[in-house]
Parts: C-alpha cells; sequence; structure tokens
C-alpha cells in the first residue's frame, strides 16, 4: 500500500484562485493552441460537465454578496489546518448553503477505492429539503444527481452524489450500518444549537470517529453563541464568527401578560396591516392546529375590513405541510387589488422552523408570543408528551433577528420585558435531558457502544433516564439481563421506531396479525390523523365516534384505515388521513 502513495496530497489544499487560474490556463495553452477551448472550459461545470446557464451567473454575483463569501478564505485555511472546527454565524449569513460548497471546491473527492461525499445535517426534514434544493439551483446541477437529500420516508440521493444534505437522525441511521462513517470525507453538523437528541448523540460518536479517521473532517455550525460550549468538548477547536446581515431591529413588549397568546397575536397583525408600513409579517405559534386556525382568522379579519387596506395572503409554515405548501412561504406579496392603492402584504404563520433554519426574504414584522411546543419526558410514570412552554431569551433573540433581515424591522413581543428577563431561561434545554432515552439507548447499543455511563455526552442525562431505559428494554427482551444486545434487540434497532413498538411488529407474525400491526404502525408514527377545531369540536368528536372501536384506539385507528382503504378520497374534510403505509 506504501508503494502505491509516490505522494500524500493534504486533504485541503488552498490554494490562491489566481494561480489556479493561471497555472490552469498555462497548461491548456500548452496543449491547445487557442484561448477559445480554454474559455469554453473555464464555463463548463466542473460537476456534471455541462455549460452553465445564465442563472448560475445571476446567483453567483448574489453569493458574493453574502457575509460568509468575505470570509471564504480564512474558512478553508483554517479547516485546512485543523480536523474540527466551530463555525458561529448569524441566521441570514448564508453558512448553511455556502460552507458545503466552500468544502465542496477545496477537497477531492475521488478516492483510490470510491467517490465520497460531504454530508451537511439539519434538524428538520423541512429545512433539508428546502436548503438542498436552493444549493442544487446555485450549483447548476439537477436535485437528486450531484446534490441529494436524505429524509424520513424519502431518500433523493444517487451514485452521482456528492454533497447531502440530511436529517440527524438519518446520519445516524446510517451510522449503525457504516459506524466510521466511511462514505463521507467532510461531515458538516448544522443548526448545532438546537441540540436535538440526534445532533447530541451524533457529538459524542463523531468524537470517536474522528480519532480512528484521521482524513475525516468535522464542521460544527451555530447561530447561538453557546459554541464556547461546543469549542471546550471538542478539545478547543478553533472557533470562526461570520457576522450576521441584520439591520436594527426595535422590539416593543406588551405593558401587561397577555390572557390568550393567540387572540393577541391575530389582534397584532391586523393592527399592523392597517398602520404600518409595507413589509411581510412573520408570526410564530405552536403547531399545526393553531396555526391554520390563525391562517383563517387572520384572513377573515382583513377582509372584514374591507378595501381600505391591502390584500394579504396568508401563508402557514410547519413540518407536516406537503413540500409545495411549504413552498410558497417564498413566493412574493400579492400586488394592490388596483393601481395606486394600498399594497399587499404577505403572512407568514410558523412553528420555531421559521426561527433559524429557513430564512424568509421581505420580513419586516416579527410577532413572538414567546410560546413553542417542547418535549417533555416522566421517567417514573414513563409518559412523553409535547407541552406549549415558554420559549428561551436565546429563542427570542433569534425570532427578533428575523425581522432585520431586508431593511431596519419591529419585533412585538407578546409579554413583558420583566417576564423576558426573569422568567425565560437563557438557552433551551437540550432534549437529551427532557427525553425518553429507550430508542437512543438501542442505538448506541447497535452502534456497539457498551458504557453508557461513560459515553461522552455534551450534557449527561440524569442517571435515573438511563436507568428507566435499559429497564424497558431488557423487559422487552432486546437486552439479556447483562446489558447486552440480544439477537431480538439487534432486529429491533433495525426500525425508526419506539422500541414498544419495534417489538410489536417484530413479533406479530407468531400472532398472524402482521397486516394489522404494520397498519397502526405507520398511523402511530405520523401526527394524528384526527383533528378538532375549535369552530367544529361536536362535528368531529361525531365524525371520529363512527370509528370507535371499543377495544381502544388502535383498533379506531385500524378501523381509520380500512375506512381509507375502501374509499380512497378524503373523509369530508372532518378529518385527514396520512397514509405511510408502505413507505
Amino acid at each position: 500500500m506504501g508503494t502505491e502513495r509516490k505522494r500524500k496530497v493534504s486533504l485541503f489544499d488552498v490554494v490562491d484562485e489566481t494561480s489556479v487560474a493561471v497555472a490552469a490556463a498555462a497548461g491548456k495553452l500548452s496543449k491547445m493552441n487557442g484561448a477559445a477551448s480554454l474559455i469554453q472550459n473555464l464555463n463548463l461545470n466542473r460537476w456534471n460537465g455541462r455549460t452553465y446557464s445564465q442563472r448560475y451567473h445571476d446567483i453567483l454575483e448574489k453569493r458574493k454578496t453574502l457575509p460568509v463569501w468575505q470570509q471564504k478564505d480564512e474558512f478553508l485555511q483554517a479547516l485546512h489546518a485543523n480536523q474540527t472546527l466551530i463555525l458561529v454565524g448569524e441566521t441570514g449569513s448564508g453558512k448553511t448553503t455556502q460552507i458545503p460548497q466552500f468544502v465542496l471546491e477545496a477537497i477531492e473527492l475521488d478516492d483510490k477505492r470510491k467517490k465520497m461525499m460531504v454530508a451537511c445535517t439539519q434538524p428538520r426534514r423541512v429545512a433539508a429539503m428546502s436548503v438542498s434544493h436552493r444549493v442544487a439551483e446555485e450549483m447548476d446541477v439537477t436535485i437528486g444527481e450531484e446534490v441529494g437529500y436524505s429524509i424520513r420516508f424519502e431518500d433523493r440521493s444517487s451514485a452521482k452524489t456528492i454533497l447531502k444534505y440530511l436529517t440527524d437522525g438519518m446520519l445516524l441511521r446510517e451510522a449503525m450500518t457504516d459506524p466510521l462513517l466511511e462514505n463521507y470525507k467532510v461531515i458538516i453538523l448544522d443548526e448545532a444549537h438546537e441540540r436535538t437528541l440526534a445532533t447530541d448523540v451524533l457529538f459524542g460518536l463523531l468524537k470517536e470517529v474522528l480519532r480512528n479517521r484521521p482524513d475525516l473532517k468535522l464542521v460544527v455550525m451555530s447561530a447561538t453563541l453557546e459554541a464556547e460550549k461546543f469549542q471546550a468538548y471538542f478539545s478547543g477547536a478553533p472557533l470562526m464568527k461570520v457576522p450576521g446581515r441584520l439591520f436594527p431591529v426595535e422590539i416593543f413588549y406588551t405593558q401587561e401578560p397577555e390572557r390568550d397568546y393567540l387572540e393577541a397575536a391575530i389582534r397584532t397583525v391586523v393592527q399592523i396591516h392597517m398602520c404600518e408600513p409595507p413589509g411581510d409579517i412573520l408570526v410564530f405559534l405552536t403547531g399545526e392546529e393553531e396555526i391554520e386556525d390563525a391562517c383563517r382568522k387572520i384572513a377573515k379579519e382583513v377582509g372584514n375590513i374591507g378595501d381600505q387596506v391591502g390584500p394579504v395572503k396568508v401563508v402557514p409554515l410547519y413540518s407536516t405541510l406537503p413540500p409545495a405548501m411549504q413552498q410558497k412561504i417564498f413566493e412574493p406579496a400579492p400586488p394592490p387589488v388596483n393601481e395606486g392603492g394600498p399594497p399587499g402584504r404577505k403572512i407568514v404563520v410558523s412553528t420555531n422552523i421559521a426561527e433559524t433554519s429557513l430564512t424568509i426574504d421581505g420580513i419586516v414584522y416579527v410577532i413572538d408570543p414567546g410560546f413553542a411546543k417542547q418535549k417533555v419526558y416522566n421517567p417514573r410514570v414513563r409518559v412523553e408528551s409535547l407541552l406549549v412552554s415558554p420559549i428561551s431569551r436565546a429563542s427570542a433573540h433569534q425570532r427578533s433577528g428575523r425581522a432585520g433581515r431586508t431593511q431596519p424591522g419591529k419585533c412585538f413581543r407578546l409579554y413583558t420585558e420583566r417576564s423576558f428577563k426573569n422568567d425565560l431561561q437563557p438557552q433551551t434545554y437540550p432534549e437529551i435531558l427532557r427525553s425518553n432515552l429507550a430508542n437512543t439507548v438501542l442505538t448506541l447499543k447497535k452502534l456497539g457502544i457498551d458504557d453508557l455511563v461513560h459515553f461522552d455526552f455534551m450534557d449527561p442525562p440524569a442517571p435515573e433516564t438511563l436507568m428507566r431505559a435499559l429497564e424497558v428494554l431488557n423487559y422487552l427482551g432486546a437486552l439479556d439481563d447483562e446489558g447486552n444486545l440480544t439477537k431480538l434487540g439487534e432486529i429491533m434497532s433495525e426500525f425508526p421506531l419506539d422500541p414498544q413498538m419495534s417489538k410489536m411488529l417484530v413479533v406479530s407474525p407468531g400472532f398472524n396479525c402482521s397486516n394489522e400491526i404494520l397498519s397502526i404502525s405507520a398511523m402511530l408514527s405520523v401526527p394524528n390523523c384526527f383533528v378538532r377545531p375549535r369552530e367544529a369540536q361536536k362535528a368531529a368528536d361525531e365524525a371520529k365516534a363512527q370509528f370507535g372501536h371499543i377495544d381502544g384506539d388502535h383498533l379506531t385507528l385500524l378501523n381509520v384505515y380500512h375506512a381509507y382503504k375502501q374509499n380512497s378520497e378524503t373523509l369530508h374534510g372532518v378529518m385527514k388521513i396520512l397514509s405511510t403505509r408502505g413507505q
């Protein structure tokens, strides 16, 4: 093997762009007589061999205005010199779209044995999809070929893929079959400040992988200044800061606490639309039902005002929204109804997905009620639930920053200044400290990590939570009495489900009920198919009662699935079914 390698080329050769161009030109001119071939070659896309489109050149000019572009050389030099790099970039600095492309330009992906990739993880599926589409457009390549994405239920990547955006959970699942992640040359963990369960496990895992793979590089990107904590965790890795492109944002607080934040938010939207200059509005709410309710009410309220105000386009945004609907947030505001009339306005009503994961241009006003849905776990009663909880001060800062992207903006916080200073936590509590860890423990066991107590968690979970997880897995037969993974446990770990559900699936053939259990598991893996709008609660309850089963909710869900299969059409708007079976 040593004889094959005549000269070891460093992973990142950061060379002055001018010298590269001169050297390339000299080489070409010596081989071909005529500069025409050279010019034509420079206009060829190195990734697919096609000529660059005009749109590529137009987008390139916009990319050059992003704050992160100004620090391209500094970033590449830092990455060339270090195996791990921490990068803090304000939301809107361009880090999510540009950093992976900088990395691609600087590395050689063709290994002697196989082609390697760059991975960029996202905590949310919506972000992985929308960002990969944008980057494919910027690189002038086809989505699913040179640039791809991988999320639960959908993998749009191929043998040609060199840059893959994927959720942190998907990278964790890949590690189960490829513990050293040998398909990747560089891994970028984006939105690390969100501290999702999968991201925290990846931290510990990648720290170990980096020791065993000196050729692998890791970039940890965060939007908040908690990065010093990441720096200490990764043994003093260098920290690089990229400023955001922010205009000043004026912040307003309420004088008294609001009794109903939803009503207060709708009222504030209408007041802004009536009294404030043009500019789009972003409203943060906690979940799908609340968002859809708010969208209907805002459209109705503005419609009641009449022609003295401009038209509005009210757009919802949450994770279960179909991709085509999600793209509506990037559409422009509607034009005036009559020429010279009051201008239209776009109103985006979103969960905290719009806090850092997605940047929506044109937002000038932000309405922040101060709440988000958070996962909470009680290990004593073994119940995990989503509760509407106050956000952290770091989240409030991110939300207000959304208003200053294109011009000076305003943020309306629907809580008092005293509450902001005294009641909100400085940072969001990491998910690993408030989650059921049974599935995580099963994953770690599958990855060959047996000593869970000494696993290098950035924030170690409570011993009681770990013990409860081990007890549950032992009770289900996934672990033996010594805490080792059983044959059954290995099969269970292959399913991206709670251990109780994966056990149920694995043993169902012995009870001749695989078909039914598969349907129930699929329906329990997606948001509830029953909706209960405030204005139609009685009708919703009556519709649900038609499917009710005396033996409980699981068989009720089975009835719903069978009815859906028989009718194969939407059940008159009272309920919506998301069928994931067979995906």
